[in-house]
């Protein structure tokens, strides 16, 4: 007897090319547009397994899987959808959903899972109030992102301590924001402690139980002297044990305990569950989406198009971003402060830029060259601007001070903010590194 599939999805040509796939596997299928037929052909027992969409014509699929629970808690379900969001995944999780897939989907591994979900026919505990995916912060449809997303639906509501661990702007804490925010403990209080704080041990004391029993997040627990460490291991000891801790690190701390780097009894009380989060090089794919996130929420009135030549894509992917995430957003900002049309080129998006990352390569020269040439169109173009006057004096030390800024946060950004290596690609003493830092307020 043919498995019976039940397709919901408003685009006729999913419709199709699943109603096709499904067809040729042995499957019958039942093909709809809209939720009001899901739900009846489901309620008169219709259907071994239903895929479906979330955005749809009359509804939500993900509200629609929660409801067909009651009725029947046995048939698995898969979600497909076009929102590529941490939340989308973390609800189609909470709804008991089979298996979630973002679009565009992998043909053959729907079909895989349609083969598990069919073998198996999962059943899940019940669900849990979804959060509203306007408290979102972050976004992506890369595969390493989904992956990521799966783990932090997982962890959500559990008491473990969660150590996150990425490169510095990949987004850290916001995946900590989010794990907070979509829990059960999202009304209790929420704070981030600095390893500066910690270092206090007179003002740490106290912060632990601030938390009640709410989130706390140990930012950047590497950085710490080893008297922060033993302050940190004394209050998780005496702490209330309702707490979520979760910490932050820019390396996965494993590595630095099994070298003795970091305690194993600290490392053991942080790392109960262990998520990287991924660099931007490793997902760039999700640079178009984060760029439309970026300006549709940050961007100037009016609407900004981003991407309006041919070839941006294959460009802005292939710029390391040293900075990840949050460089792509101030390179965005500033593209879009600077820029007098409605869209953004790759040449608005490279100018904003501090520096470009060829002229970190070993043999410069080239870069150089065109990094020189580009200053001078710059300069070409502010000098013009003037008209007949001529600038103010003292231009000398203001064109330095403004090449010094770019410089250095690009190389704090390219170090991972290793001070003492980025005083030493300077040339410079960390001293002196420590003074400008402190003198151009970056």
């Amino acid at each position: 007897m043919k498995r019976a599939i039940i397709v919901a999805d408003d685009d006729a040509s999913v419709r199709k090319v699943l109603t096709r796939a499904l067809t040729s596997v042995g499957c019958q299928v039942h093909a709809t547009s809209l939720l009001t037929t899901l739900a009846r052909w489901t309620a008169e027992g219709r259907g071994d397994l239903v895929i479906t969409d979330v955005a749809m014509p009359d509804g939500n699929g993900i509200d629609q899987l929660k409801e067909l629970r009651k009725i029947r808690p046995e048939l698995p379900v898969i979600v497909i959808s076009a929102q590529n969001t941490i939340m989308t995944a973390i609800q189609a999780e909470e709804a008991e959903a089979f298996s979630y897939l973002p679009k565009p989907f992998d043909l053959p591994e729907l079909l895989n899972k349609v083969r598990e979900a069919l073998q198996l026919q999962h059943h899940k505990v019940p669900s849990k109030s979804p959060v509203e995916e306007e408290d979102l912060p972050l976004v992506g449809r890369a595969p390493i992102m989904q992956l990521m997303y799966k783990s932090l639906a997982k962890t959500i509501n559990s008491n473990l301590p969660l150590h996150l661990f990425g490169e510095t702007g990949s987004g850290k804490s916001k995946v900590a924001q989010v794990v907070h925010d979509c829990s059960d403990r999202r009304s209790l209080p929420f704070l981030y402690i600095s390893p500066q704080q910690l270092e206090d041990a007179a003002i740490s004391e106290g912060l632990f139980s601030r938390a009640t029993s709410g989130t706390i997040v140990l930012e950047e627990v590497a950085d710490l002297s080893p008297i922060g460490q033993q302050v940190l291991v004394r209050q998780l000891d005496n702490s209330n044990n309702s707490v979520r801790v979760i910490s932050t690190s820019q390396k996965n701390l494993s590595n630095d305990m099994a070298e003795g780097r970091f305690p194993r009894d600290l490392y053991f009380r942080l790392c109960g569950d262990v998520i990287e989060v991924p660099p931007l090089r490793q997902r760039s794919d999700d640079i178009p989406l984060l760029a439309g996130y970026f300006l549709q929420h940050h961007g100037r009135a009016g609407g900004i198009q981003v991407f309006t030549e041919e070839n941006m894509p294959k460009k802005i992917a292939s710029y390391r971003w040293p900075g990840n995430v949050r460089e792509l957003k101030n390179a965005l900002d500033r593209a879009t402060m600077s820029t007098i049309k409605n869209e953004i080129t790759w040449q608005d998006i490279s100018n904003s830029l501090y520096l470009d990352q060829a002229v970190l390569k070993s043999d410069p020269e080239p870069a150089i060259q065109e990094f020189r040439q580009r200053i001078r169109r710059n300069l070409d173009d502010y000098l013009a601007s003037l008209g007949t006057d001529l600038p103010a004096p003292g231009l000398y030390n203001r064109i330095i001070k403004e090449i010094e800024i770019p410089l250095i946060t690009a190389l704090l950004a390219a170090t991972r903010d290793n001070r003492a290596k980025c005083a030493e690609i300077l040339g410079i003493n960390r001293n002196t590194l420590r003074k400008k830092i402190k003198d151009l307020d970056i």
